[in-house]
């Protein structure tokens, strides 16, 4: 028998899947798919976003009144024209100028120690072995859970010792470095720092700071911008340490603005006049640095 004797089976072609057109690709489906928002989405959006302003167009609706229209029911919705001689009348009573830098150089240095202090502390606890790091790591934790105000009392004691009353120092050291910004770099260098990273750099000659620099520095710069300004926004808004520790002659923001209106009948235009230009700062920082920090968010969330 001989091969052209063999007759090979016939095997019929695999059946084409139903809905094929020729040569037209699958439609992508799962997380391929690319979502569109709907009108409704833009509705639910827009309204969310109007009530989050309210606040903040409301200040400015009445730093740009008189304080007899403010009483008055029912009240303005609409802006007036006395806003730049209200924020000239709140600059002028307490000194928002001394107390706006005395703000900026305590919330700069708070977040500039704060960010990198935590940050190291952070490897330390990610990608480092040493004793005790987990009892480290939950008492560093556990401090989270005290109230700030059972601090009060023994930190006024401490600061008066050092001869520190009424001077920025007194604000600024407690918050040098923070257990929450310890513990938030540490989980995210946990997931975005690899550790073969770390050994391969350390095969190649380079020493613990520059391990940090090259390495550590770089794969935390997203959290590093999210803390900061979080650190930032916290050190300037701070108000019940810096009322105990400063008076109006040494002021920050918060402590500045408590002088306002102390008169028989309080200024509310002038009021709000002071805490309209003690926002602006942030209102700036967020619109120079809010892309980096919806940036850094969203890194750490995709890491994650």
């Amino acid at each position: 028998m001989t091969t052209s004797d063999l007759t090979l089976p016939q095997v019929d072609p695999a059946p084409k899947p139903k809905g094929d057109r020729g040569s037209r690709r699958p439609r992508m489906i799962g997380a391929g798919r690319q979502l569109h928002a709907g009108p409704i989405t833009y509705v639910v959006l827009a309204v969310f976003s109007l009530i989050s302003l309210a606040p903040l167009l409301w200040t400015a609706i009445a730093a740009s009144r008189d304080n007899t229209r403010l009483a008055q029911t029912p009240p303005p919705l609409w802006f007036g024209a006395n806003l730049f001689k209200n924020m000239q009348a709140a600059w002028d009573e307490v000194g928002l100028g001394t107390a706006m830098l005395n703000s900026t150089l305590v919330a700069g240095t708070i977040t500039i120690s704060t960010v990198l202090f935590s940050t190291l502390a952070g490897f330390a606890f990610a990608k480092l072995r040493f004793k005790f790091s987990s009892a480290l790591l939950l008492l560093t934790i556990g401090t989270m859970m005290i109230p700030p105000q059972l601090a009060v009392v023994p930190l006024y004691l401490w600061m008066a010792d050092l001869g520190w009353s009424n001077q920025l120092q007194t604000v600024i050291l407690p918050t040098l470095v923070t257990a929450f910004g310890t513990f938030f770099m540490r989980q995210y260098l946990v997931q975005a720092l690899p550790t073969e990273l770390i050994e391969a750099a350390r095969m190649d000659g380079a020493n613990s700071l520059r391990v940090v620099w090259h390495v550590v520095f770089p794969a935390a710069r997203p959290a590093m911008a999210v803390l900061g300004l979080l650190t930032f926004v916290f050190a300037w808004n701070d108000f019940l340490w810096p009322i105990i520790a400063l008076n109006q002659q040494n002021p920050t923001v918060q402590v500045a603005l408590n002088g306002l209106g102390t008169g028989y009948v309080p200024d509310q235009a002038v009021i709000m006049a002071g805490a309209l230009l003690g926002t602006l700062p942030l209102l700036i920082a967020f619109l120079l640095f809010g892309k980096q920090i919806v940036g850094g968010i969203m890194n750490g969330a995709i890491k994650g």
